[in-house]
């Protein structure tokens, strides 16, 4: 079915269109010969000629210009504009006749017969006018979908992303701390099996969340929670954790396990390095839209130089660009066996 023979307004709009047209032709005809009665009585021919001008549509599909050659297009449209033309020419002989029967029109066949010629001419170009109609919107269509296919790539693009980017999470995490339960055998046989079951524990909350594009900031806290519980095991007095929470930033979400990293990052390269262990400082703070997280942790001045960042770092940086965009930013600052970081983020409440 055409598209404006699916919605009522869509036809009450063509079909006005229509009679704009008829009125404007209707005041040409009189400059070429009939009254005003003798030219908008053809007005319903126009509106009947309207619907044969809807087969423009399937001629525009049936030939488009994107795979028709021009010679193809060119001899499809003049073709189908001259069927038109017949068929609208053969209407108009059947109106007028029909009109002639009338006393008010009695004695206009011959008037109209004298505008056949120009009216053979006007379904024509009226016609060819649909058809080029026709095919601007199939273009516009065309950019549309082509559009929404980009978008759907970027989405999908993206999401494979952050995917991946999620995946190194698990992994890197899993491999320190069974390096750690592994030192622990040894010097504490107890503490490695508290470690190995605070850890099934921590990996079984994680995969009630990684299905979720983004969770509560309170729950990704309470992974945090969960997986500091498992490092004192280790360094025991050593780690310290002071946390500033604002509550209206709890609602805000985020991509999920985006701190772990962070603090596993505060735990492994600063308080495992340091002969006295520290104090890691978590603040989070909503201001209006936004909401900031800062992560501060002691470090050591004489700590061997790693790659910038460490693969945890880059990839809450990655994840927070492939989420966000540009809308999301994160800063770090390292100084005098000082260590910080800080996100910054819209805050949503929609999944």
């Amino acid at each position: 079915m055409h598209p404006t023979l699916g919605r009522t307004e869509r036809l009450a709009a063509y079909l006005t269109a229509w009679l704009i047209v008829g009125v404007l032709l209707a005041a040409v005809l009189t400059q070429l010969g009939l009254s005003w009665a003798e030219s908008l009585a053809l007005l319903p021919l126009f509106l009947v000629y309207s619907f044969v001008c809807l087969s423009a549509w399937y001629v525009s599909r049936a030939t488009p210009l994107s795979t028709s050659g021009i010679f193809r297009v060119l001899s499809s449209s003049g073709l189908a504009a001259v069927v038109a033309g017949a068929v609208w020419l053969a209407l108009a002989r059947l109106w007028v006749g029909a009109l002639s029967l009338m006393s008010a029109f009695a004695g206009s066949s011959a008037h109209y017969a004298q505008q056949m010629p120009f009216l053979f001419a006007v379904g024509v170009l009226l016609f060819l006018l649909a058809l080029a109609v026709h095919y601007a919107l199939l273009a516009l269509e065309a950019a549309r979908d082509a559009e929404r296919h980009r978008l759907e790539l970027e989405v999908l693009t993206r999401e494979a992303e952050l995917r991946a980017l999620r995946a190194q999470v698990d992994p890197h995490f899993l491999y320190n701390s069974l390096n750690s339960i592994s030192a622990l055998t040894a010097s504490d046989p107890e503490g490695a099996r508290r470690m190995c079951l605070l850890l099934g524990e921590f990996l079984r909350n994680t995969l009630n969340v990684s299905s979720h594009r983004r969770i509560p900031l309170a729950d990704e806290l309470t992974l945090v929670e969960r997986f500091l519980s498992i490092e004192p095991v280790r360094f025991g007095s050593r780690l310290q954790v002071e946390k500033l929470v604002d509550d209206q930033a709890r609602e805000c979400r985020v991509p999920p396990l985006l701190l772990q990293p962070l603090v596993e990052n505060a735990v492994t390269h600063g308080i495992a390095g340091l002969l006295d262990g520290g104090l890691i400082r978590l603040g989070v703070s909503r201001d209006n839209g936004q909401f900031s997280i800062v992560l501060e942790n002691p470090c050591d001045v004489d700590r061997p130089r790693s790659r910038p960042g460490g693969m945890g770092l880059e990839n809450v940086r990655r994840r927070l660009a492939a989420t966000f965009g540009r809308a999301a930013s994160m800063r770090t600052h390292a100084e005098s066996g000082h260590f910080r970081v800080e996100l910054h983020l819209p805050c949503s409440t929609d999944d």
